[in-house]
């Protein structure tokens, strides 16, 4: 939330401290400045590149064998009760809850074989491609979102790199590479503050810091100037804040989503906003029990609303740009509970849903057994995925390293070979 007047000690005579106005309400970053993730993003430069990422984490573990790769003909025990239903792609067929999807075969892709799975119950595997262990002394490993912010930074249009919802990973990184988390999609000033008043106080901030720059001889404080004026104007030309006011949406298109505060369109109006990487967790998917009547709640809201993001995509002309990746951190149980009707946890193969980007879609891409239990044609590691989605953003994910507080380069993953079917 921006919140300009904050009640802090130390205030001006019109109730405002100086450290609240230089942390601009913190926007939610856990104490940092917009001006530090500003002063950030400068490291890496600044491109005019539209490509963006929009990563959809289905919290809990999503069914995969109930969602997009049915076996109709397993044993009872297996099968469960949905039945699989043609979409507009022939040979394609996904769950009998999904008919819109099935309808928009062709704008999307399916891995019926993703293999990678970590027992980790968070979206950490979908949103780095590693382990929590992994590097874990150093600080961990950064999230794609945060490797977006530092090798390619904002993309000229006055929006932060990367919104995040759900975790903030930027490993070892460090925190200022953290993602910008809307609390509760506000970002306006408040009260009586406007754009003059708030701008009037830089002119106060900047004969305070001319007081300190007469001692400074290292022309930080020069950088400081700049980075607190952008601070200012992302907040005041008021992009961010329209892409999250979704009042602003045509009300015909808020109608397809068939939520009033559609996560899916939100992200949709950030990266036309200019967000590189926006992620969002969606849903409760942990179905250890009733899985069947649950997903009968959840499956025709997401087919709703999945449906209309490609769709609004498309009709953009976003579709080439903007790569939609969603998945959990694992799949269910081929097997379903005798006693609760409920599937558990399952790390060896899972589903993965991929749209836009300019990638080839229409298809499947690899099978798993007769009962789901594990890849058996053309294995697909989740780490490829992020290949691919590296490779989207514009980034060499074969010969890009980032260099760890050791001093030693890491290559941003371990299989860095985009997905040969898409790309």
């Amino acid at each position: 939330m921006f919140s300009i007047c904050s009640g802090k000690s130390n205030q001006y005579c019109d109730g405002v401290s100086r450290r609240s106005f230089l942390e601009l309400g913190a926007l939610g970053i856990g104490g940092m400045t917009l001006a530090d993730v500003l002063r950030a993003e400068a490291v890496a430069g600044t491109g005019s590149s539209n490509k963006a990422i929009i990563n959809i984490h289905l919290a809990g573990g999503p069914s995969h064998q109930d969602m997009f790769d049915l076996k109709p003909n397993a044993p009872r025990e297996f099968r469960g009760e949905f039945s699989p239903v043609s979409t507009n792609v022939s040979g394609i067929d996904i769950c009998e809850y999904f008919p819109l999807l099935a309808e928009s075969a062709d704008k999307y892709a399916i891995i019926r074989s993703l293999t990678g799975s970590i027992a980790d119950h968070s979206d950490y595997p979908t949103q780095t491609g590693f382990p929590r262990s992994n590097l874990q002394i150093l600080g961990g490993r950064p999230s794609i979102g945060s490797v977006a912010t530092k090798l390619l930074g904002p993309s000229g249009s006055g929006a932060p790199p990367f919104i995040s919802y759900n975790g903030n990973y930027p490993g070892f990184l460090g925190p200022v590479y953290k993602p910008y988390k809307p609390q509760g999609g506000d970002l306006k000033l408040r009260g009586e503050m406007t754009a003059e008043r708030l701008r009037s106080r830089t002119d106060l901030l900047g004969y305070l810091d001319g007081l300190r720059r007469e001692v400074d001889n290292s022309g930080q404080m020069e950088a400081l100037d700049s980075y607190t004026q952008r601070a200012v104007d992302v907040v005041t030309s008021g992009k961010v804040a329209d892409a999250l006011d979704l009042e602003k949406e045509d009300p015909k298109v808020r109608e397809r989503y068939g939520n009033k505060d559609s996560m899916f369109l939100r992200a949709r109006r950030l990266v036309g906003a200019g967000v590189r990487v926006v992620t969002f967790n969606w849903g409760s998917w942990d179905t250890h029990s009733n899985n069947f009547g649950h997903l009968r709640g959840q499956l025709p809201k997401l087919d709703r609303e999945m449906n209309a993001l490609l769709n609004d995509l498309h009709e953009r002309g976003m579709d080439k740009d903007v790569t939609v990746v969603m998945w959990g951190e694992f799949g269910r149980t081929p097997r379903i509970n005798n006693n609760n009707g409920g599937r558990d946890h399952w790390y060896e193969v899972a589903a993965c849903f991929l749209a836009g980007g300019g990638m080839r879609m229409g298809q499947t891409i690899g099978t798993s057994n007769k009962n789901a239990e594990r890849a058996v044609d053309r294995p697909v590691h989740l780490q490829e995925v992020f290949a691919t989605l590296y490779h989207n953003l514009g980034i060499n994910v074969a010969n890009t390293t980032i260099t760890d507080p050791a001093g030693r380069p890491q290559y941003l993953v371990d299989h860095r070979e985009p997905i040969r079917e898409l790309i």
